[in-house]
């Protein structure tokens, strides 16, 4: 049986990358159910299997004294002491117990109790590997749909990818290989849950880490992102090297960089903005593609008043006022946007009023 059971641990290991240690716990565990079964259910039978001839043994866990009042967890010292002269009164010994018998009932138990056990072994480990993910992009072959959640093969399990975290208009077919957001991942009766999502604005992060190396090394840092997924998104970026163009490394050397990320989007319109510590600035340059003229904050209450010329006033709030919202996101301002006629058809003295009291102005090109 040794050999047999050693051959067992060796493929599972092998296909399942299970620990040996970790398989032959379990079918400790599993051989011991099987065993006190064997032996009427006694709670003082022990197994054990030796980690280099895989032999299994049996042995049944006694107190030695003068005179046995129960024979199940007691043994006489007269009967064991010839054979074991190193044992006294008072202390334990294991009485090994024949194997021959183990009978076909305790057997398939012990295998339905060591398959069980190698499952959860196999989910512990696939757990352990991505609750580490979290936070990452991974790749996965698409394997089929389910109601609204596509079921993807990532790595030796099962990524969730459901319908409302998929790109507008996205119709995933089987074989397909996308990449997602590992969102979460929770530990469930039926295994590791893992979460998967191509919505997350952290999803396009996790893109451009993967895409430029500046940001991997930390010299470029992403500052903040806001997404409408599957339009646009508005990605702040400052370079930490005077030397290093922030906005150029993550657009690569003809845009090859971001358009990997655009393609992998399907199509959705990227925005690089370098980041700038004056808000008024900062403002600004978020509005792209809009050239604005001026930047009015209030501090206080972290609010924004933009003059733009009037062929730039629609770009500057973009199609049912997205650009303008993601600029909000982005910044954490409230944001106006008036067009320069309409700055400039308000009462001289009120429009003065306005501008000096309630906000301060400089121009945010």
């Amino acid at each position: 049986m040794s050999k047999e059971l050693s051959f067992v641990l060796d493929q599972i290991s092998r296909e399942k990358g299970i620990a040996k240690e970790t398989l032959i716990k379990a079918i400790e565990s599993g051989l011991l159910t099987a065993a006190k079964k064997r032996f009427g259910g006694k709670e003082n039978i022990g197994l054990k299997i030796n980690p280099k001839t895989f032999s299994i043994e049996v042995f049944e866990r006694k107190l030695i004294v003068e005179e046995v009042k129960n024979s199940d967890t007691e043994i006489s010292f007269d009967e064991i002491k010839e054979k074991y002269p190193d044992y006294t009164v008072g202390e334990f010994i294991n009485i090994t117990l024949p194997l021959k018998d183990f009978g076909r009932i305790a057997a398939q138990t012990a295998k339905q109790v060591i398959f069980q056990k190698v499952k959860d072994a196999e989910r512990s480990i696939i757990y352990e590997e991505y609750k580490d993910k979290v936070g990452q992009v991974v790749s996965g072959s698409v394997l089929r749909k389910e109601k609204n959640v596509y079921f993807l093969a990532v790595g030796k399990t099962e990524g969730m990818l459901y319908e409302k975290d998929t790109l507008p208009n996205e119709n995933l077919k089987r074989g397909d290989i996308v990449r997602a957001y590992v969102s979460e991942v929770r530990q469930t009766a039926k295994g590791p849950k893992i979460i998967l999502s191509r919505t997350d604005p952290n999803f396009v992060i996790g893109l451009f880490k993967m895409e430029v190396p500046e940001i991997q090394e930390g010299i470029v840092i992403i500052k903040n992102i806001a997404r409408e997924p599957g339009e646009r998104t508005k990605i702040a970026v400052q370079s930490n090297d005077p030397a290093i163009d922030a906005v150029g490394a993550c657009v690569g050397m003809k845009g090859t960089r971001v358009q990997s990320i655009v393609r992998e989007l399907k199509g959705e319109r990227i925005d690089i903005i370098p980041w700038s510590d004056d808000m008024r600035i900062f403002i600004a340059r978020a509005l792209t593609p809009a050239v604005v003229d001026r930047v009015g904050i209030n501090e206080e209450e972290r609010t924004a008043l933009v003059i733009a010329d009037d062929q730039q006033l629609s770009i500057a709030i973009g199609k049912r006022g997205q650009n303008i919202k993601l600029v909000s996101k982005l910044t954490g301002w409230d944001i106006d946007v008036i067009s320069e006629s309409e700055y400039s058809s308000l009462k001289t003295d009120e429009a003065e009023k306005h501008f000096k009291e309630a906000f301060k102005t400089e121009n945010g090109k």
